[in-house]
C-alpha cells in the first residue's frame, strides 16, 4: 500500500461529535479547555506530548506527534453532543463527580454552552437508564435522518468544516450480528422495517457515516463493527475504529501480559473484578449489557498469549472478569486482580495488582488523539477500519480474517509506523539500517 500523495491540510474547524455526554465526554471537553487556556496539561495524549523517532538511533531526532504530522490544533476544536438528559456539560459533569470544583468552576463558563442534542433511545438495549431527551420518529431510519439533519446543523451554526464522532455512550446489550448486519441493504431495510436487531449506536454509526463523518466506537457495542457498515464506510471514503477504550484493568492486562509472554512464564489463572458507581457502573449492572463487556475483556489475553503456540504454558488457564456495581464508589473504579502463573519446573508464583483508578481520567485523552487521528486519517484519504488505531482499544476491529493485536507494544509501534508511513519516512524495525552503518 503506497503512502497518501498528500495529506490535505488543517484548516477552519474541526467538530468532534460525541454521542454520550455522560462522566467521559465532560471530562474530555473539560480537560481539552482547560488545556487551552493554559491551566492544564494534556496528560495521556499521544497527539498533544508524545514524539516520534525519525531514523537512526544516532540522528536524534524525535519531534513531537504534532509537529511531524498535521494533527489539528486544540483551538480549532468544536464541541456538539448527543445525551439521554437534557443537561448542559457543567451540570452533567458535576452530576458525574469525576473533576473537582476548582477545576469546574475554571471553566463554568465554557462548559455551561454545550448543550445535548436530543438522543436516540431504546430502553431494550440500556435497560437501567431512563431516558428523558430523547428523539421520536416512526422508524429508525427516520431516527438517522434526524441525526444527519443535527450534523448538518451543528455545522452550519458552528462554522465547523469537518467533523469526527467518537461513542462515549452506554454499553448496550450484547448482540451477536443478525442478517440485518451482513449488508448495507439489508442493514437499510432494517432501518426502515424498525429492526429490533438494530441498536442505537448501530444508527449514530449510520448517521454519522452517510454525513461523511468518522466514527470511532469507545464501548463494546456492535455499532459500526459489522459488514454492512464496513462497506458504507469503504463506499463514502471515511475512516472507522473501535471499539472499547482500553482504560483500567485491561489497560493492565495488555502491559502485563506480553511481558509474561516474552519470557515464557505459564499462566494457570486471571481472576479480575471490578468495581465502580458511575453510569457506566449501573448499566453494566444488567448481565445483558454486562455480556458485552465480557466479551471485550475475556478476548485480550487469548489473543496475547496464542495457547495454540505455547498450549503448555497457556492451554488451560483460567480467565475469569466480574464487574460490581458499587455507588460510593463513584467514578473511581477499584480493579483487582489475581495473577497465578509459573516458571522453572513448574514452581507456582502469584501476582496481586489492586489498580485504584480513574476511568473518565484515562479515558479522555483516548477521545481527544481519536478525533485528532481519525481526522487525520480522512485527510490522508484512508477510509475503512483504521487497524493502526487499535492501541486504545480493548477489542480492535480489524479485517475480515484477522486476529487482533493486543500486545500494548506492538500496537504502539504500528500506530508510529503509520505515521512514518503517512509521511514517506522510513519504518522503524529490528533491523534498522544503523547495525550495517
Amino acid at each position: 500500500m503506497k503512502s497518501p500523495h498528500s495529506i490535505k491540510p488543517v484548516s477552519g474547524r474541526l467538530g468532534i461529535l460525541l454521542p454520550g455526554l455522560g462522566a467521559v465526554a465532560t471530562t474530555f471537553i473539560a480537560g481539552v479547555e482547560l488545556a487551552r487556556r493554559g491551566l492544564a496539561e494534556p496528560i495521556g495524549s499521544l497527539t498533544q506530548m508524545g514524539t516520534i523517532r525519525l531514523g537512526k538511533r544516532t540522528d536524534n531526532t524525535s519531534p513531537m506527534i504534532k509537529d511531524f504530522v498535521p494533527i489539528a490544533p486544540l483551538e480549532s476544536v468544536e464541541f456538539g453532543a448527543w445525551d439521554l438528559f437534557p443537561d448542559d456539560a457543567y451540570t452533567a459533569a458535576k452530576k458525574a463527580g469525576v473533576l473537582s470544583n476548582e477545576h469546574l468552576d475554571l471553566v463554568k463558563d465554557f462548559l455551561s454552552t454545550i448543550k445535548p442534542m436530543s438522543a436516540v433511545f431504546e430502553p431494550t438495549y440500556v435497560k437501567r437508564l431512563e431516558a428523558t431527551h430523547v428523539k421520536t420518529g416512526p422508524t429508525k431510519m427516520a431516527l438517522a435522518e434526524q441525526l444527519m439533519e443535527d450534523i448538518a446543523r451543528f455545522k452550519r451554526e458552528r462554522g465547523v468544516d469537518r467533523c469526527v464522532a467518537v461513542w462515549c455512550g452506554s454499553t448496550e446489550t450484547w448482540r451477536a450480528p443478525a442478517a440485518e448486519h451482513q449488508t448495507l441493504e439489508a442493514f437499510e431495510k432494517g432501518l426502515r422495517e424498525n429492526s429490533p436487531e438494530i441498536a442505537p449506536s448501530a444508527i449514530y454509526a449510520y448517521a454519522c457515516l452517510r454525513s461523511g463523518v468518522p466514527y470511532a466506537n469507545g464501548a463494546p457495542n456492535l455499532s459500526v463493527d459489522f459488514p454492512a457498515l464496513h462497506e458504507l464506510a469503504r463506499r463514502e471514503g471515511v475512516p472507522i475504529a473501535g471499539k472499547d477504550f482500553k482504560t483500567g484493568q485491561t489497560l493492565m492486562k495488555t502491559i502485563l501480559a506480553p511481558g509474561f509472554k516474552a519470557r515464557l512464564l505459564g499462566l494457570d489463572g486471571w481472576y479480575s473484578t471490578n468495581i465502580l458507581g458511575n453510569r457506566d457502573g449501573e448499566v453494566l449492572d444488567d448481565p445483558e449489557s454486562f455480556k458485552s463487556k465480557e466479551v471485550s475483556k475475556l478476548g485480550v489475553l487469548e489473543h496475547i498469549f496464542q495457547p495454540h503456540l505455547h498450549p503448555k504454558l497457556y492451554g488451560k488457564y483460567s480467565h475469569v472478569v466480574r464487574i460490581n456495581y458499587y455507588p460510593p464508589r463513584g467514578d473511581n473504579k477499584e480493579g483487582w486482580d489475581n495473577i497465578d502463573i509459573f516458571g522453572w519446573l513448574n514452581y507456582p508464583m502469584q501476582i496481586k495488582i489492586d489498580f485504584l483508578c480513574r476511568d473518565s481520567i484515562l479515558a479522555a485523552p483516548i477521545v481527544l488523539d481519536l478525533a485528532l487521528f481519525m481526522d487525520l486519517a480522512h485527510r490522508a484519504g484512508m477510509s475503512g477500519i483504521q487497524e493502526w488505531l487499535s492501541f486504545y482499544f480493548k477489542s480492535p476491529m480489524t479485517a475480515p480474517g484477522l486476529y487482533p493485536e493486543h500486545d500494548l507494544f506492538i500496537q504502539l509501534m504500528k500506530l508510529k509506523n503509520t505515521l512514518r508511513w503517512m509521511k514517506n519516512e522510513g519504518l522503524i524495525t529490528h533491523l534498522g539500517v544503523e547495525y550495517y552503518d
